[in-house]
């Protein structure tokens, strides 16, 4: 098997922070521990209404951060010209509702087609790689592709919910939903990423899935912080993840 690389998210350092209205916690610094404990990459969603990240975070973290940064955003213009000011290296277009506590599925790639169109054509015109954050789903696969995107970006949430809930046929149903969809997007010629809601307790099945070169992690390592350190968690997500490759 290929590598699997870890894109950690550092969201909910932000909220953290922002409970207090504090300059502390600091993103930019949780993002540079995440590095130095093995994170391929860093991962933060700027949302319309700025509950976690802001602006200023974004500035930071694209002139600071020594790996590569992965912006999540709606498809506004707003974002759309954050984007192309900062140039990330990645991308990941997902949903977003005001109302929701986090992100509660995958964009529809192929119901809103037209409008996502010239957001990865600009986006992949100044050199950024797109990503399309999905449920695990053919139509919603192919559609990615058909956009121009390189790369898709599995959502994990529904598989998690049922490990929680302790429904083992759920589990073993959307496991093979992430298994067929990882398989076809692969073999489109799309780069699989996978996320959202993953744990220690429930990584390892889609660690093992053999397309997917990365996954992103956020919530479940900031808390886990809260009693080992960040490095810890870190560290030891991914020994779980690089066992699971074995």
């Amino acid at each position: 098997m290929t590598s699997l690389r870890l894109g950690v998210n550092i969201d909910h350092v932000a909220t953290i922070r922002n409970a207090r209205g504090a300059p502390y916690p600091d993103p930019l610094r949780a993002g540079m521990l995440a590095a130095k404990a093995g994170a391929d990459g860093i991962t933060a969603h700027l949302r319309e209404d700025r509950r976690h990240i802001s602006d200023d975070d974004i500035d930071k973290l694209a002139r600071e951060l020594k790996v590569p940064l992965n912006l999540e955003m709606a498809a506004t213009e707003e974002m759309l010209a954050i984007a192309l000011r900062h140039k990330p290296h990645a991308v990941c277009l997902v949903p977003e509702k005001r109302e929701e506590r986090t992100t509660e599925g995958g964009i529809d790639a192929a119901g809103q087609h037209n409008h996502l169109k010239p957001f990865v054509r600009r986006l992949s015109d100044a050199g950024i790689r797109v990503s399309m954050f999905v449920d695990p789903d053919a139509r919603q696969i192919e559609a990615s592709q058909s956009l121009g995107a390189p790369v898709v970006e599995l959502c994990t949430g529904a598989y998690c919910e049922a490990v929680i809930a302790g429904d083992e046929r759920a589990v073993a149903g959307h496991l093979d939903a992430a298994r067929k969809s990882a398989a076809a997007a692969a073999w489109l010629g799309l780069e699989v990423h996978a996320g959202h809601g993953l744990t220690y307790d429930n990584v390892k099945p889609i660690a093992a899935i053999p397309e997917i070169r990365e996954l992103n992690i956020g919530h479940f390592l900031v808390g886990e912080a809260i009693f080992v350190g960040l490095e810890a968690a870190i560290r030891r997500m991914r020994e779980l993840m690089d066992e699971a490759r074995q």
